[in-house]
């Protein structure tokens, strides 16, 4: 172990049952109080394909994934063939006996022995988690918990085959990757970021979500849709994802807060919705979760690289918040935020994730959800008659009554419009309403919420990130410093607006800055040139898919 953490790297093909594997040892470790962090890399398609799950453990708070791997749990040989470069000096690879691998410091395990094939993957749950010093009691109660005990039968014989896979390991293991003991373990959640931003709509007082599947956001949606009977909640798959956000309008324009989740290719067809939302002023909350593109891309990878599409989507000039979540907190707290300012301005809010925050299981304190209450629906009471759905105010938000739920008659229309909301080609209104949507950035730019600032104030150098790439940026500056470097981390969760007066001073005090971003031209970077004329020329770029690790980004400042 490094650091006194440990990373686990399971594979094999889908429907191996390696995520099974990976879900219960990660549980059981959060259980027993240690913080983890998970990283998935899978392929597009049901069966075969390599695919991962990495877990990475310690005592204290993980933030980033790392590379070097302490233990391999091959559930083929592509696995071994394809990560044994990876094995930190102490290494280990569990593979099953059946496997004709005999270089490398290896566990080879009598699978076959043990259980049937159906139950292989509770085997490698009985060996890894013994390696790795877990009671065998702690993962029964996560074995029992995950399969909910539909099956009395099917538990009994689980159990026994965790038992025996215990036992064998306690006979044949015998070297030291466990895990220092944890006396006193104080409750945690495991959570991913996409179960985090349902959580966090749903505290918010979400009523209505419509979407369209689509990698990597179609699990906020199931998520939501899990809970939609208990919360009083609808969740609508459309059959596209132009009606997904246009019946998230219509739900929003009859008095309730409503989302979409997608995709980049999914938004790419809403963006004449978000005009809609705009024009209307109308509340909605988006969220696009980037994977790497054009067209399909690489649906199951990850990337940032729909920030400037995002910025700039729909036809017009209307404002908007973009949020970028970098933690799981982040995620549960951001899309509330978004919540209340689609609320507060009646304009549409985004956003911004990614596959590896979505699918990036971590440790997190349980949200005190009981102190949260829910974000209101921003409207009147009564108004002065008649009734101006889009009188021109100074702040720029209009007087919202709901259809049906007075004696006044609410107009809204996508064309140009009157005050009272009728259609007009009266060009002084036209002006005058256009002004009056835009003075809505002002109140919004009240809120943005400044970057995450760390280290030297007048750092040699300055690392500056966005979005979930904060975790690996942080670990690779400490990393820096512990070699007696002086060095800063500007780090942006929410990218738009931007206030320069938040962070220009730090640029500037900089003796060198370098943006490290998930594409391959620096997006953030340019929009901070834009709006505060620094120009960062120096960048760390990853665009293979790959999330940004601690060692990715060191390599890189070291050419």
């Amino acid at each position: 172990m490094r650091d006194n953490t440990l990373n686990i790297l399971i594979g094999g093909e889908a429907g191996q049952g390696l995520v099974t594997v990976g879900q219960l040892l990660a549980k059981s470790l959060a259980r027993s109080g240690y913080s983890i962090l998970v990283t998935q890399s899978y392929q597009s398609r049901i069966r075969g394909g390599h695919n991962t799950f990495a877990i990475r453990a310690g005592i204290e708070k993980i933030i980033a994934p790392r590379e070097p791997v302490d233990l391999l749990v091959a559930l083929d040989s592509d696995t071994v063939t394809l990560h044994r470069g990876n094995l930190s000096s102490h290494g280990i690879i569990v593979l099953d006996t059946a496997l004709d691998i005999d270089s490398g410091f290896l566990l080879k395990v009598p699978f076959k022995e043990l259980a049937q094939n159906r139950f292989s993957n509770i085997v490698a749950l009985g060996v890894v988690g013994s390696i790795v010093g877990l009671s065998e009691s702690l993962m029964a109660g996560a074995l029992d918990d995950f399969l909910d005990k539909k099956d009395a039968s099917l538990a009994v014989e689980n159990q026994r085959v965790l038992t025996s896979a215990v036992r064998w390991t306690a006979e044949h293991a015998k070297f030291g990757l466990k895990l220092p003991t944890i006396p006193n373990t104080s409750r945690r959640l495991m959570m991913n970021g996409n179960e985090a931003i349902a959580l966090g709509a749903l505290s918010a007082g979400l009523k209505f979500a419509a979407f369209y599947p689509m990698t990597p956001a179609t699990s906020i949606n199931l998520n939501l849709a899990g809970h939609a009977k208990k919360m009083g909640l609808i969740v609508e798959q459309a059959e596209d994802e132009i009606a997904a956000i246009n019946m998230a309008i219509g739900a929003s324009f009859a008095g309730t807060l409503s989302m979409v989740a997608t995709s980049g290719g999914g938004f790419a067809l809403m963006v004449e919705g978000v005009s809609l939302a705009a024009m209307t002023e109308t509340p909605l909350v988006v969220v696009v979760a980037q994977r790497p593109g054009p067209a399909t891309g690489l649906p199951t990878r990850t990337e940032q690289a729909d920030l400037e599409f995002v910025l700039h989507a729909g036809h017009g000039e209307f404002p908007r918040a973009v949020f970028a979540p970098g933690t799981v907190e982040e995620c549960f707290h951001l899309t509330r935020k978004a919540f209340e300012l689609a609320e507060r301005y009646q304009s549409p809010m985004f956003l911004l994730t990614d596959q590896f925050l979505a699918d990036s299981y971590r440790t997190v304190i349980p949200f005190d959800v009981e102190k949260l209450p829910p974000v209101p629906v921003c409207t009147e009471k009564a108004a002065t008659s008649p009734y101006a759905r889009y009188a021109i105010t100074e702040s720029g938000v209009s007087p919202r009554l709901l259809p049906g739920m007075t004696e006044h008659l609410v107009v809204a229309d996508s064309d140009e419009h009157t005050e009272g909301g009728h259609i007009t080609e009266d060009l002084t209104v036209r002006r005058k309403m256009l002004e009056k949507r835009l003075r809505k950035e002002k109140g919004i730019q009240t809120d943005v919420i400044p970057p995450d600032i760390e280290g030297e104030t007048k750092p040699d150098l300055l690392l500056v990130s966005w979005g979930s790439s904060k975790g690996a940026v942080l670990e690779a500056a400490s990393l820096l410093r512990s070699n007696g470097e002086r060095v800063a981390t500007l780090h942006f969760s929410q990218v738009w607006p931007l206030i320069p007066d938040q962070f220009l001073g730090r640029l500037q005090d900089a003796r060198q800055v370098i943006s490290i971003e998930s594409n391959a031209s620096g997006q953030l970077a340019r929009l901070i040139r834009r709006e505060s004329g620094f120009e960062i020329k120096k960048k760390v770029l990853r665009y293979d898919g790959l999330p940004l690790t601690p060692e990715s980004i060191l390599r890189e400042l070291n050419r």
